[in-house]
This record gives C-alpha cells, structure tokens and sequence, in this order.
C-alpha cells in the first residue's frame, strides 16, 4: 500500500544473527554519549531560553558580556554555554572581536526551530524532572515523579488539570502534533457519508472538529468521548468553529463503558498509553460500541518489526516518557502487535500504514501508523 514500509534486517556472515559488532571499548563510548545527554540538551535549551538565538538573530556579533546584559547573565556563564553551541557548529565566534553570530542556526526557518523547541520545552517540563523517578516508577506502576514533585497522584493527564505548568508544556505540543498529523491520517482512512463517529478520548474536540472538516458529508456526526471534566472546554470549542449541530459530547471512562451505536470509531495518541492488556480491554469496547461490520480507525506510533532500525526514535523516547513521567505503563508496540490485538478483539484488520521516516520533519520524534479494522459479525 502506498505510504507503507516495511523493516526486513539484512544479515551479513560477518554479523550472524544474535552477534553484535560493538567492542567493549565501543560500548563505553556509547555511554559517554548517554552520560553527557542531558547537559547537551539543557544547555542547547537554556541559550534559547535566556534569549541569546533572538539576540544573534536581531544583532549579529554580539559579544558576551553585551549578551549578557540583554540576558540578564553573567557574561562568563554565557560563554560557557555557548562553547557547545560553537562547538557543534550552531553558533560561530570571531576570535578577533570576541562576537558571536548564529552559524547553522541562522538557516533553520523559525516555523521549524518553534516546533522543535515546543518538543524540548515538553522534555525539560512533563519528563526530565519526572524521570529521575524511573526505577521507582516501574516497580510500582505510578508516575512517582509527579507525586514527589507536584503532591498528584495519578497520571499526567490527571495532573495537567490542576497545574499549570504540565498543562500548558502538554497541551501545546499535543495540539501541534494532532493538527500535523490528522491531514496523513485523514487521507488515509476512508469514513462513509451520514456516518456517526465516536472519537474516543478526544479531549477537548479538536479531533472532532478535524474529523468533521476533514470528511464532511450529509448527516455526519462527531461524538468526543473523554472524561466529563473535558465537557465544557469542547462544547465551547464546537461553538466556536459554528459545528455544534454536527458535534457533540459525551462524559465516560473508556474502562467502564464505550458508548454504543456508532458506525465509526478513531482512536488516536491513545492507546500508546497503555500496556497489551488495558489496550485489548480499550479494543474490545470499541468492538461492543459498534454496529456490525462498523470501522475502527488508529492513529499511534509504532516500533520497527526490527528495533535496531535507526531512524525511528519511538523506542527512545516513549518507555521512559509513559513510564517516568506520563502513565506508569504503556509506550508503543510494533505493527504487529497491535494487529495481533485488533484480532483477538474481533476486528479484521483491513490496512496498515506507517508514514515514512523521510516525510517527518528530521526533529520531530514520533513515527506514527495507522490501522483500519472491521468489526466481525
């Protein structure tokens, strides 16, 4: 199918199954890199906070200290972060002047570093200061990390609701990625004339206001499923956009009950959350919620079939972030798996896309799938 791809690992007699051709010495040196991951990244963050890019961008050649009067720093601790960013090309310093300008930097549009930015301001926020708790929170299946930082017990979306801080970091990537990704999604997925569709944990409706504009048709509705609290900011929303006759809300808990009668159901940025067993729970409700022969559609990041694959960062990122910092389970499975899932649910999966890694933009970190199934009768 067009826009699929598929990993099938190449062995060499050099390199036989189950070898691996890193040496101790590679080993370490693959360690110096995850001991000094953390410092690069803050670093890198922290020029952009204190406003130094802008600085560059609006007055090239500006020296330390004048830097560190607009940054309101001392100019000695400013030059010691900025030898990484010489260092690794992103800003250029003339030895002569002692001024800076941006290098690589300055050929990066703004639309590009903003996105890239609202990625590492999600890091440094919702997971970093979180997942210095991450062996706690995998022996106890809790995000101890919120509990010992915030006093919030529950998960991340739990916590968004009274903190401000998670909220805003959360919501704007989330928001960023779904209106990214739901023109691939929507395009790929096929949702009949008249059908009554039922986007489960829609959170506030921007899902159902894409689902809408995106498959408009004579008698299409749009249900958001997601927790009562979430009301109020959807229905707004659907007001807002002049769509509250096509879209509606309805208050529930994907493990009590999914409401039924539905022709369609979307699960996007979902079920990733959860580990196999809840996401066959989530996947069985959806089969009772709808009519015979109804879809589901999937949206969510995969694993490669072959976890080596190196230009899919899923696997380096999601264990830790649901684990440390969001769920206290969940993080993504391989296509697969979630097929395999689809099945024992009663679905018969219909197509399997995964967008390929060359149509993402090389900062953003998720690989996302989709997958359509029918309900068996």
């Amino acid at each position: 199918m067009s826009g699929e791809r598929r990993a099938d690992a190449a062995l060499t007699p050099q390199q036989p199954k189950g070898t691996n051709a890193l040496t101790p010495e590679a080993v370490l040196a693959r360690f110096r890199e995850y001991m000094v991951g953390p410092s690069r990244f803050m670093t890198l963050l922290s020029v952009f906070e204190l406003g130094v890019v802008d600085a560059l961008r609006e007055s090239p050649g500006l020296t330390a200290a004048e830097l560190g009067e607009k940054a309101g720093a001392k100019a000695d601790a400013l030059e010691q972060l900025l030898f990484l960013l010489v260092k690794e090309g992103f800003v250029a310093y003339d030895e002569t002047t002692g001024g800076y300008r941006l290098d690589a930097l300055a050929d990066v549009p703004e639309a590009d570093l903003a996105r890239a930015l609202a990625y590492m301001n999600l890091i440094k926020v919702v997971a970093l200061r979180q997942l210095y708790y991450l062996t706690e929170s995998t022996r106890t299946g809790t995000v101890v990390g919120l509990k010992e930082l915030y006093g919030a017990e529950g998960t991340l979306y739990d916590a968004v609701a009274d903190h401000q801080d998670l909220n805003d970091s959360w919501l704007k990537l989330m928001n960023t990625v779904t209106a990214n990704i739901d023109p691939w999604f929507f395009a790929n997925i096929d949702i009949p004339a008249g059908s009554r569709v039922l986007d489960v944990a829609g959170n506030t409706g921007l899902g159902a206001i894409h689902t809408y504009r995106h498959k408009a048709s004579d008698g299409l509705t749009v249900t958001t499923f997601d927790l009562p609290d979430k009301e109020p900011r959807a229905l707004a929303n659907f007001r807002a956009e002049g769509l509250e006759e096509h879209l509606s809300f309805i208050g529930g808990n994907v493990f009590d009950e999914i409401p039924k009668g539905f022709d369609v159901v979307l699960i996007k940025h979902f079920l990733d959350m959860f580990d196999r067993g809840n996401v066959l729970k989530i996947l069985q409700g959806v089969n009772a919620s709808l009519e015979p022969g109804g879809q589901v559609h999937i949206l969510v990041p995969v694993y490669p079939e072959d976890i080596k694959e190196t230009d899919n960062y899923n696997v380096d990122f999601f264990p830790a972030f649901f684990i440390g910092a969001a769920m206290g389970e969940g993080g993504p499975q391989k296509l697969s798996v979630y097929q395999s899932l689809l099945e024992e649910a009663g679905f018969k999966v219909t197509q399997t896309i995964t967008k390929d890694a060359s149509e993402i933009p090389p900062d953003v970190i998720p690989v996302q799938a989709v997958l359509s199934a029918s309900k068996v009768a």
